[in-house]
């Protein structure tokens, strides 16, 4: 379950509106996914606690060209992906079967933090202290990025989903984090804000599509992921990483098993019984279970919990909406 700050727990709609003031007065609003009004803003949906951080970052945020950023579909396989990334780029400075390993001993989110979770905690100043490169991750859309990441030449992997099975996955999640007296939207209306493109940092259609044309704009800055692929064969999609982050496994890493080795520690069920991973929280305005980011991974989770019509209904709005992009689920 969630846990907000005092004024939140006293009122489903009590999130902090810091800086919202400024937004004109024609901003449009709509009933969430789950407990709590979303905004809509230069096309896209915010959860409310978000709008606000979002904007502080887009006008401050100074990124380094080392970055590396990590851009998401919520509940796409986030957390996960930020292990693989971390075990990739620190392979040298930490050996995936040490016991220590940061990633066995603390949560992903912990050693690649979200910007907006530095932002939501006033802590802008550990950007100044983290060690390069600096390992950040967003939900934002990509034309909603701050300058300084487009303009810096720093790297971005963009990982999204089935949006079926993330729909799904979210609704858990949410249920999970409402405060105590908050009901959660209908599963029924909740799906069809969903298929109209309420969905956090969305519509999701848009989202995947921006970070699909710059990936092909620009394939040395952007690199697409899904997470269908990762499950497929991760081993190979390891590679992948390391070679567009520029740090590619040499010939005798491959015959040493370095690769198999991250692909054991990256495992979906040992990073759920990490103990950090089972225990704690994370989040400022907005606190979640630690536990509640691992809850089964599964590819098509979405057939027990979905109809066969609402399934169709949400293909056909990929089907238009993807058209002649050459990106296809």
């Amino acid at each position: 379950m969630g846990t907000f700050s005092r004024d939140t727990q006293e009122s489903c709609n009590g999130l902090e509106k810091t800086n919202l003031q400024t937004m004109t007065s024609t901003i449009q609003t709509s009933k969430g996914l789950g407990f709590a009004p979303w905004y809509k803003y230069q096309n896209f949906w915010y959860p409310e606690h978000l709008l606000s951080v979002t904007l502080d970052m887009q006008a401050t945020f100074k990124a380094q060209p080392s970055d590396i950023i990590l851009a998401t579909m919520v509940k796409s396989g986030t957390t996960w992906l930020k292990a693989i990334i971390f075990a990739v780029v620190n392979r040298h400075l930490y050996a995936s079967t040490h016991k220590n390993h940061p990633l066995l001993n603390s949560s992903p989110h912990d050693c690649f933090p979200f910007i907006h979770s530095i932002y939501e905690k006033n802590n802008q100043n550990q950007l100044d202290s983290m060690p390069s490169p600096r390992l950040l991750a967003v939900h934002v859309p990509f034309s909603h990025l701050p300058a300084s990441i487009t303009e810096s030449g720093c790297k971005a992997v963009y990982l999204c989903r089935n949006p079926k099975d993330v729909f799904v996955s979210l609704r858990h999640y949410l249920d999970k984090m409402k405060p105590v007296g908050c009901e959660m939207t209908p599963f029924d209306e909740a799906f069809n804000l969903f298929c109209q493109g309420v969905f956090p940092f969305g519509p999701f259609w848009d989202q995947m599509l921006e970070y699909w044309r710059e990936s092909i704009k620009s394939p040395e800055k952007v690199l697409f992921l899904k997470y269908e692929d990762l499950k497929e064969d991760l081993a190979e999609n390891i590679k992948k990483l390391a070679e567009f982050l520029g740090c590619s496994f040499s010939a005798e890493e491959v015959k040493r098993g370095v690769v198999e080795e991250i692909v054991q520690l990256c495992d979906f069920e040992t990073m759920k019984n990490v103990k950090a991973n089972k225990e704690g929280e994370h989040g400022a305005l907005v606190r979640f279970k630690n536990s509640s980011l691992f809850r089964k991974g599964k590819i098509g989770d979405w057939k027990d919990h979905i109809t066969p019509d609402m399934a169709k209904r949400v293909d056909k709005i990929i089907e238009q909406k993807l058209l002649g992009s050459g990106l296809m689920f």
